[in-house]
């Protein structure tokens, strides 16, 4: 009876040890089933990230691209402006034997240019009756004054400075008056 009993153990042991072994069968093929899904996902957003990464490096060169494009072509439509002008020099070269002819086409050519830049949205810094502004104004001379007020002010514009827009493009040199 002892033997029956070992027997009926040993029967019982080995049907708990292969349940054992079919549960953890079952826990290691739905785990092999969930890696799968996972490396499936990885997989997915790997090929996701990359086609955004294209997309992405594809953008930043269409605006490099376009980008170079407008700074190829954005004075096109001054440079255009300037043709007319070109021909009046072309003219006024031509005729140089009428001195007054020739000056009057020089001032008619200085009027063009000027207001062409002027269009494009240049203008002159003032500088008479202007107190010295050093992000305006460069002073190349100064003379001496008795007059308080008159400390600081700008008494002779030596060369016209420009501004484009809100940028200074070249500084007015002047001559300023200082207190003594």
């Amino acid at each position: 009876m002892a033997e029956k009993k070992r027997t009926e153990n040993s029967k019982d042991g080995a049907d708990k040890a292969k349940k054992r072994q079919k549960k953890e069968e079952q826990i290691i093929s739905e785990k092999n089933k969930k890696i799968r899904e996972l490396n499936r996902k990885v997989e997915e957003l790997t090929d996701t990230l990359q086609r955004l990464q294209a997309e992405v490096d594809n953008y930043r060169k269409r605006c490099e691209r376009e980008n170079q494009e407008f700074r190829n072509y954005a004075s096109a439509k001054v440079v255009e402006n300037m043709l007319p002008i070109l021909d009046n020099f072309m003219l006024a070269l031509r005729n140089t034997q009428d001195y007054k002819q020739f000056v009057k086409g020089m001032e008619m050519i200085y009027s063009q240019i000027y207001d062409i830049l002027e269009k494009e949205g240049m203008r002159p810094i003032k500088t008479e009756g202007e107190k010295f502004d050093p992000y305006k104004h460069e002073i190349l001379m100064t003379e001496k004054t008795d007059k308080e007020e008159e400390d600081e002010m700008i008494k002779e514009e030596l060369q016209r400075g420009y501004m484009f827009k809100d940028k200074v493009l070249r500084y007015a040199k002047v001559k300023v008056l200082k207190k003594a």
